[in-house]
């Protein structure tokens, strides 16, 4: 099963995202959750970037409200418009949960 998890908030430490299978998992930063995408602790990334097997995705509308560019999102993280978003939603994830 492909599940999509919307991550809206930005915790140092969430067990449920810590306790996720990584195969076929997708995250989407949206509103203060894309601070996980560009913000470094300590010259450390956000531990929700360490999962292996995962595609990662951020709001782009998002991202810029905070006033970040592309330029600055962890190359881990695809960043995508709200089209994009329906659209891996409808035909890449079978599961969708928000955070």
């Amino acid at each position: 099963m492909r599940l999509g998890v919307f991550v809206s908030d930005c915790q140092k430490n969430d067990s449920m995202l810590e306790r996720l299978n990584g195969e076929g998992l997708g995250i989407f930063f949206v509103e203060n959750g894309v601070y996980h995408a560009v913000i470094h602790e300590n010259g450390r990334d956000s531990g929700v970037l360490q999962k292996k097997g995962v595609n990662y995705y951020a709001l782009a509308s998002d991202i810029q409200t905070r006033g970040f560019t592309t330029s600055e999102i962890d190359s881990r993280v695809n960043v995508v418009t709200y089209e994009d978003v329906v659209d891996l939603m409808m035909n890449d994830y079978e599961k969708l949960i928000w955070l």
